[in-house]
């Protein structure tokens, strides 16, 4: 069953992490700077109550929703491949072929040995979700990243807050000092840390590229540069239409995680070729 996925020690870790620091936000440090009961502390709290449940819905559909895998009775398509003219029709005939699966696999999948099976747009296996990220559970991974930096940099801002405006030579005891700045240095490692993941995923996102095809596309520049060609994604359409194709053509649905109607079969995938 998928909800098994929940039962993983880095998720039972991620779901500790977001109660705490909720914890904290919360009932210390908003109500020791403002008063939970003051309009400024209730707002402050039921922003990041709507942010804390926006990125536990986003995980959850993340860990739940399956990143969709190769049909076995998929054949691949020469022809319509959006693949370099160059390169031989056999040779891209082999290299779709998965030897592990014993299937071929569509544009732009990748076999997950983890999951031990060859996964639509894989970007790549999270621990941290139990799961594989790929063409269905993409735009979920993005706005749980999004949703979670938004609530930590908004707790951070609190905390340091907080931290400036309490009167330390009345109420200031050693420990309490060091609980502050131990949680302020927390939460701003952690702010740093996910603002990087999500600037690379939006990178990714507006060049149309997955984690793994980035990797795959250095080397394939550096091979095209030593035999003097030049080399572009071959999925990289224009800004606005790679933006579309996972979050959606309705702004409005942008940053609701499930909301993939868009989405088709994940077999073929819009080269700039079709539009010449």
């Amino acid at each position: 069953m998928k909800c098994q996925r929940f039962l993983s020690i880095p998720i039972f870790a991620v779901l500790l992490l977001m109660g705490f620091v909720c914890y904290i936000t919360v009932f210390i440090f908003i109500d020791d700077w403002v008063g939970l009961l003051s309009s400024a502390g209730f707002l402050n709290a039921l922003i990041l109550t709507i942010l804390a449940s926006l990125c536990l819905f986003s995980f959850s559909s993340c860990v739940l929703i399956d990143p969709g895998y190769a049909p076995a009775s998929y054949i691949p398509d020469v022809e319509d491949s959006g693949i370099s003219d160059q390169e031989p029709k056999k040779n891209v005939v082999q290299s779709r072929h998965c030897d592990k699966c014993s299937t071929f696999k569509p544009p732009r999948a990748h076999h997950c040995r983890v999951c031990r099976r060859c996964v639509l747009r894989m970007d790549h296996h999270c621990l941290w979700v139990n799961n594989c990220v790929g063409y269905w559970n993409y735009k979920a991974f993005f706005t749980l990243i999004l949703y979670a930096t938004i609530g930590s940099m908004h707790s951070t801002t609190i905390i340091i807050t907080c931290a400036v405006q309490k009167n330390w030579e009345f109420s200031g005891s050693r420990n309490l000092k060091v609980f502050y700045v131990t949680c302020a240095a927390m939460m701003a490692a952690l702010t740093l840390t996910l603002g990087t993941f999500l600037g690379w995923h939006v990178y990714l996102i507006i060049r149309n590229m997955t984690t793994i095809e980035y990797y795959e596309a250095i080397r394939t520049e550096w091979l095209a540069r030593k035999s003097g060609q030049s080399y572009r994604h071959p999925y990289n359409i224009s800004v606005y239409k790679n933006i579309v194709s996972v979050l959606g053509p309705n702004m409005m649905k942008w940053l609701w995680p499930v909301a993939v109607s868009h989405l088709k079969d994940g077999l073929i995938f819009p080269t700039p070729r079709d539009n010449s």
